[in-house]
């Protein structure tokens, strides 16, 4: 059988239970203060675009998109946009939810002149490369940089 395709909606704080489910289940890690400072940060801060998203189907929350819209930090002089995460619960992957979500996010990040979107992937994570690629995300031309503290 197949599923209703899912519901779009803007991120709201109630959904931190959702979220932070659906990423321990993905992830194996628990990661739910790291989403409660994320949330909290968009909700108070006036400057911040809400950019995050959740697919829900059945009324349930079955995955989700995080990113940020940025107006010239870094150097970079575009309006750019970072999915910094995606998930979408088990039982619902493979079935177009994560394509939905991401499709949604860059027409919200067109809406408001968003002109590159930035991700980051592990070198390791083909799945997950396999799936951006698969949306005309390529390599970009910026090096990430990266300092171990002792």
């Amino acid at each position: 059988m197949a599923m209703q395709a899912p519901n779009m909606r803007v991120m709201k704080r109630d959904d931190l239970d959702a979220v932070a489910a659906i990423d321990a289940l993905v992830s194996k890690q628990e990661r739910r203060l790291y989403y409660e400072r994320k949330i909290e940060s968009v909700m108070v801060n006036p400057y911040n675009i809400n950019t995050s998203l959740v697919a829900e189907v059945d009324g349930k929350i079955v995955g989700f998109v995080m990113g940020d819209v940025y107006f010239g930090e870094f150097g970079i002089p575009d309006t750019s946009a970072t999915i910094d995460t995606i998930g979408v619960h088990p039982e619902f992957q493979h079935r177009g939810v994560a394509h939905d979500l991401l499709d949604q996010f860059l027409t919200n990040m067109k809406g408001v002149g968003v002109r590159k979107v930035y991700t980051l992937v592990n070198w390791n994570d083909f799945g997950l490369e396999r799936f951006f690629a698969s949306q005309k995300f390529e390599p970009s031309k910026r090096i990430n940089l990266e300092l171990q503290l002792p």
